[in-house]
C-alpha cells in the first residue's frame, strides 16, 4: 500500500501534538462536513457531527491502524456518526433552508444557480427519503467523490458489493427523483 500522506500528521498527533490536529482539521473538515451534510440533510447537525468526529479522532488516534489509509479511517468515523445521529433524530422532514449550507459551485448566471438550487433541493429531499446505507455510498462516491476501493475501505466491504449497493442506491434515487403528475419538486 502507497504511503500515506498524512502519516506524519497522524505521528505527531500521536504524540500529543495539537497542532498536527488542527492541521488535519484544515484538511478535512469541509469533505467531512459535506459528507455528513448530505447524509443527515441537516446543517446544524452536519457541523455538529463534524466537531464530534475530530473528537473522536483526537481520543482515538492511538486506536489508528497506519496499514490502512488515514483517509478511511476518519470517513469511516464520520460515517458511522453521521449514521447514529440520523438514528437518534430518525429525520425524515425535508432539508428546508439548508439548501444554503451546500457546498457552493462555480459562479453561474441567476437562472442557472435557480435551477441549480432546486436540483439541489431536489436531490437532497430524495436523499433524506432513503435508508441510510443508500445515503452513505451515494455520499462518498458521488458527492465525496471516493474511489470504489476507497468506499469498500472506509465501509470495510468488498468493491463488488459497494458497486452492488451503489447501482441498487441509484435505482432507488431514480425513482425518487422521477416527476409524478407532473410536478418537478
Amino acid at each position: 500500500m502507497d504511503k500515506d500522506p498524512d502519516e506524519a500528521l497522524v505521528q505527531r498527533c500521536r504524540r500529543g501534538d495539537r497542532s498536527a490536529l488542527e492541521a488535519l482539521v484544515r484538511q478535512y473538515q469541509k469533505p467531512l462536513y459535506n459528507a455528513a451534510f448530505r447524509v443527515l440533510g441537516n446543517a446544524d447537525d452536519a457541523s455538529e457531527t463534524t466537531q464530534t468526529v475530530f473528537l473522536r479522532v483526537w481520543e482515538r488516534i492511538q486506536d489508528y491502524d497506519p496499514q490502512y489509509r488515514f483517509f478511511s479511517w476518519i470517513y469511516r468515523i464520520a460515517v458511522n456518526e453521521s449514521l447514529d445521529v440520523l438514528r437518534r433524530t430518525r429525520r425524515e422532514e425535508p432539508i428546508g433552508d439548508d439548501e444554503e449550507h451546500l457546498p457552493a459551485g462555480e459562479m453561474a448566471d441567476p437562472a442557472r444557480q435557480l435551477d441549480g438550487a432546486q436540483l439541489a433541493r431536489r436531490v437532497q429531499a430524495a436523499l433524506d427519503r432513503m435508508k441510510g446505507e443508500d445515503r452513505v455510498v451515494l455520499t462518498l462516491r458521488h458527492f465525496s467523490e471516493c474511489s470504489y476501493r476507497e468506499i469498500a475501505d472506509i465501509l470495510h466491504i468488498e468493491e463488488k458489493t459497494v458497486k452492488s449497493r451503489l447501482f441498487e442506491a441509484r435505482q432507488r434515487l431514480r425513482v425518487l427523483l422521477e416527476p409524478t403528475d407532473g410536478n418537478q419538486s
